[in-house]
């Protein structure tokens, strides 16, 4: 891959967002990264629910209980996210492809049919999966066209354990396999 660009900076003006010289080799070695699904849910300002698949789900802290989450603030769940205080978060397993795959699909379709039900907070929480965690969005650090979002947890609950889903190359995938 082609070495990133070292990022200009004047005295006293903030960094701007570089892009990589073969921004090409940059996606290929992220698609190359396999990464747990999860999916996150939250009501628009309407109430309606929208949810999307997140592959940058990471533990913050074990106390108090945060994660975080990345997303695109092209993303159609956005504006939820940038105007709600709280989130549902799903970890998902090998038996929960089918709904990764609705989550990741159109949005207006996601919460069609029984694959969840309302939760805390009128949350869409969805059904069978590995785990789910409620909290309270209590950061979004914007960059660029993107934002980091930290939320601390308040409850949830475990499913049935299950083989681990990963996102790799484009594709849902078992341990050794395609899902």
């Amino acid at each position: 891959m082609t070495a990133l660009p070292a990022p200009e900076s004047a005295e006293g003006s903030a960094l701007q967002p570089q892009s990589p010289n073969d921004l090409v080799a940059f996606k290929q070695a992220f698609r190359r990264h396999a990464a747990g699904v999860a999916v996150v849910t939250a009501l628009s300002p309407d109430g309606d629910p929208v949810g999307f698949t997140a592959t940058s789900l990471s533990s913050l802290s074990a106390v108090p209980p945060m994660a975080t989450f990345n997303m695109a603030k092209s993303a159609s769940a956005w504006r939820a996210i940038s105007e709600t205080d709280y989130v549902a978060i799903h970890t998902l397993g090998a038996r929960n492809r089918l709904v990764a795959e609705i989550m990741s699909g159109d949005h207006a379709l996601r919460f069609v049919g029984d694959h969840w039900h309302a939760g805390p907070h009128g949350l869409a929480v969805l059904n069978d999966v590995t785990a789910w965690m409620v909290g309270r969005i209590i950061g979004r650090m914007p960059l660029h066209n993107n934002a980091v979002v930290a939320v601390q947890i308040e409850e949830g609950g475990l499913g049935a354990d299950d083989e681990a889903l990963l996102y790799h190359e484009r594709a849902y995938r078992l341990l050794g396999g395609t899902a």
